[in-house]
């Protein structure tokens, strides 16, 4: 039995331009030709490119499937490093789908910081784009301190900053950063590392604060970024003016 490249495609499934991209990379050696120059297929090319579709099904390289198949020492090996690649793509996998139906389920836009899903109606576009940020500078454990902020943050005082005017006057500014600033002093009470986060970038620091402050100049106005800088001097303030009135020193 004999067949064209088209009849033997439709057989094993897949395309007379697959097969031609195994005969150039050398996976299905050329058959022999007909008289009329027509290349003609027996079972034995058959069987090799059922083998080649099943490696390549399990996910196994083109490059790599010609040493896979021939079964040698490095078999196991090459099969247990696919193995570890799936298990994180189906992690990787499963966790978009998490994503997905935390998206659906609160009506968020689709490209809400991940794990923000369920306060991302009260970002702003500034603090959603910041968080964003945040993501690459920061390792897990942090961005899970910060999703919990985010969650205990209900005070107005978040949108009377995200609506503040760049020329905001100087009262408002200060009544606006002494509000803030019991929230950002409980914060650095509740997560010490925020004081000195080194231990928790994934960047260099100074990578991490060079990107930092491009990034507050950029989303923020000048008023909006007073108000932070005033907040967080007083927040790392208060520890102090407790302890000295408690007479710790």
């Amino acid at each position: 039995m004999a067949w064209s490249t088209r009849e033997l495609a439709e057989l094993a499934g897949t395309t007379v331009n697959t097969i031609r991209h195994y005969h150039r990379l050398g996976l299905l050696d050329e058959p022999e030709r007909r008289y009329n120059g027509y290349k003609q297929y027996g079972v034995q090319d058959l069987v090799r490119l059922l083998r080649i579709r099943r490696l390549a099904e399990l996910g196994v390289p083109l490059s790599q499937i010609g040493e896979v198949g021939a079964g040698g020492d490095s078999t196991p090996d090459a099969l247990r490093q696919l193995d570890a690649e799936l298990a994180a793509r189906i992690e990787r996998l499963q966790r978009a789908r998490f994503d997905i139906a935390a998206i659906l389920r609160d009506s968020v836009p689709a490209d809400a910081p991940a794990g923000f899903e369920s306060v991302a109606s009260r970002l702003s576009e500034a603090d959603s784009s910041i968080i964003h940020i945040y993501t690459q500078l920061y390792d897990e454990d942090a961005m899970a301190d910060l999703r919990l902020m985010a969650e205990a943050d209900t005070d107005s005082i978040s949108s009377e900053i995200d609506d503040l005017p760049p020329d905001a006057d100087e009262a408002t500014r200060q009544r606006l950063a002494e509000k803030l600033a019991p929230i950002l002093t409980q914060n650095l009470i509740d997560y010490p590392w925020l004081s000195d986060p080194v231990t928790h970038l994934s960047k260099s620091a100074h990578v991490t604060q060079q990107t930092f402050i491009e990034a507050v100049n950029e989303l923020y106005n000048a008023a909006q970024i007073d108000v932070l800088h005033r907040a967080s001097i007083l927040a790392h303030e208060q520890p102090r003016i407790t302890r000295e009135a408690n007479g710790d020193g």
